[in-house]
Formats: C-alpha cells, structure tokens, sequence
C-alpha cells in the first residue's frame, strides 16, 4: 500500500492506494477514528459491485451503516440530487457524528463532498473513488460542488475528506472507455509539471491500457502526487494549482455546448487538451515538435467522439460561463515546453475559433 500524505495543516489528509484496500476499509475507519455512524453514497451499479460486501463488512464490525443511492452521470450533478440527499439523512436522523462515504466516480465524489461540506454546516466524509478519473483527480483537493443550467461547476465549496481510500481492483471492471477518459487526466499531469512522467506515459501506453496492477499502482501514486503537491501549496487555487485546469476551459465548455450528451469527462478534457495545445502553438508559446507529440500522444490513447457538428458559437457562449474568468476575460493554461505551462487570458475570439476549429476536423 502506497500513502499520499496531502499537507494542509488541521486539515492533512491521507490518501491511500493499493489492491484489495476496500477488504480492510472497516480496519482503516477504525484507523483514522471516523466513527461508527457511516452512510454509504452510491449509484445502484457501484453498489451492486462493491457497495454490498462493503457493507455487511462494516456491519460485522461493529458499524452502524445505511446506505443511499444516486443516479449516475453529470446530467444528475444538480441541487435537486443534492436536496435528495438531505432528506435521506434527515430522514435517517444523520448527525455530525455520521461519516458520509462517497463510493463511485467523480460525479458522486463531487456530489457527496458537497453535501458533506454544507449539512448540518459540515459532517466528515470519506472518498473511495472508483473509476480512474475519480482516483487520479476528483477525489483529491477537496474541490466539491454541482453544476448549474448556466455552466459547469458553479456551485460548490472548497472542503477536504478526512481519507481517500483508492482500490486499484476496482479498475478491473471499469468498461473500456471509462478507463480511456481516466487515462486523458493522467496524461495531463505530465503535460503540465512532470516532462518524465509524461515519457513514462509515452513509451508505456500499451502496458498500461492492460491494467497491470502494478504499473497501475505507480500511475496512479505519481499522478496523487502531484495534485497533493500541488494543493497542498494553494488548497483555493489562487496560484499554482490553476495549472490543472489544463484542457479544461474549451473542455468545460464543450460539454456545456452539448448538454453533458454524447461525451464523458475524461474525453471532453482530451479535446480541451488537443485545443489547448493547439492554441500555445499558434500563440508562439510551444514548438510544433511537441505541439504535433502531445496530440499524437492524446490521440493514441483511444479513438475520441467527434465532435465537429457541435457548433463553434455555443463554444464560445459556454466559454463566458467559464468560472475560472478574470476581469471578464477568459482565463487559459498553456504550454510552454512539456512539463512547463503559463497562464493566460483575453485571447481573442477569432484566435479560439481558428484553434478548436482545426482540432474538431482531425
């Protein structure tokens, strides 16, 4: 087992990763002292494949345990998921002495957080993120929230988990292409901070898209690494920790222009990425050597949607939603080099037209 220790004070954190780590989940709790009360939060599929023996485990030790279910998928990031769940705790007479436990991936991690942040002015909860998006990203750094009918992400709260328990078993029945946008966030960490890891990533691709637990143990330690790091120096992102939003401007957008239809996260942040390369070159920031690798690079994890009928101009509309905007200008985190970002805005439209443009027909 691997421990990601995440510094931010009264509020450090563990995160814990390795096989098999949710047959001794009950041992952890015990461990990190969360209390007896636990409500497990899930869809009805995670629950089927890991929530019920999860469970009886806990009830055999001692724990008194309730569960709630949540649909699945970003269409059902909203308040009205969320006021579901507060009255299956009130109705269940949660206290602030019950934990919450978001198993699943990163729309319930998000969810649940949220919740957790904002009932009865905030309860502790724990993260076991089940999808590889989820354990590489969302549920670390204690971003929650929930997404308005107006843009991605609007509503939510700064608020850490008191664990992050990461079971690489559970990435043996991720469907193939969950696994593929999980791959788009890691890829992403050597692109902006780690020139190695992103050759590492290169030249191992293949081993890694068989999921050989250990390639996968170290994957996915570097990459909570780096978010760790990278949180632990600015938990509110005021600084250092926007590099991450790499891909994620024109990639939060696209998945506003089409409703959250037709894409998953992973593969609308792998457009936003494909985008957002393009446009450091043509801003004369990165070299079209790297420029032309990082896509080559992008592309050969998986066949992408496409996505060239989804209208330019619902783009750029979605775009002035975006809540990572300054001064009314839109903000960016381009490359300089590989492993090297900078951050910019007021780029002009007709520059992010031509951008998205010459990705969407390739």
């Amino acid at each position: 087992m691997k421990t990601v220790r995440v510094d931010l004070g009264k509020r450090s954190y563990d995160i814990l990763i390795g096989a098999g780590l949710l047959d001794q989940f009950h041992q952890l709790l015990e461990q990190y002292k969360t209390g007896k009360r636990i409500v497990l939060i899930s869809n009805p599929t995670v629950s089927r494949l890991f929530g019920k023996s999860l469970l009886q485990r806990l009830s055999e030790n001692g724990y008194q345990v309730t569960e709630i279910f949540i649909p699945d998928g970003e269409a059902h990031k909203s308040l009205e998921t969320v006021e579901e769940i507060y009255t299956a705790l009130i109705t269940q007479r949660a206290d602030r002495s019950s934990t919450l436990v978001a198993m699943g991936g990163g729309v319930t991690g998000d969810i649940v957080g949220f919740v957790a942040a904002t009932f009865l002015r905030g309860v502790p909860y724990v993260q076991i993120p089940t999808t590889l998006l989820s354990q590489v990203d969302s549920s670390v750094g204690g971003k929650t929230g929930v997404n308005h009918r107006l843009g991605k992400n609007m509503i939510g709260a700064f608020y850490q988990p008191r664990l992050v328990c990461i079971d690489t078993n559970t990435l043996a029945s991720l469907p193939p292409r969950e696994f593929q946008s999980g791959l788009y966030e890691v890829v992403k960490y050597g692109l902006i901070c780690d020139s190695e890891f992103f050759e590492f990533f290169e030249s191992h691709l293949e081993e890694i898209q068989t999921r050989e637990p250990n390639v996968l143990e170290k994957l996915i330690s570097r990459c909570c690494e780096i978010k760790a790091e990278i949180t632990s120096s600015d938990e509110k992102e005021q600084g250092l920790r926007r590099i991450l939003n790499f891909g994620h401007t024109f990639g939060h957008a696209l998945e506003g222009a089409t409703n959250f239809r037709g894409l998953i996260h992973g593969e609308a942040i792998a457009w936003g990425m494909l985008a957002e390369t393009r446009l450091s070159f043509m801003k004369g920031y990165l070299d079209e050597s790297n420029s032309q690798r990082i896509s080559r690079c992008i592309r050969r994890i998986g066949e992408l949607p496409p996505v060239d009928l989804v209208p330019t101009p619902g783009i750029l509309e979605a775009m002035q939603c975006d809540k990572k905007r300054q001064d009314d200008q839109i903000v960016f985190v381009l490359l300089e080099d590989i492993g090297k970002t900078r951050v910019t805005a007021g780029i002009e439209d007709d520059v992010l037209i031509q951008a998205w443009e010459e990705i969407a027909r390739t």
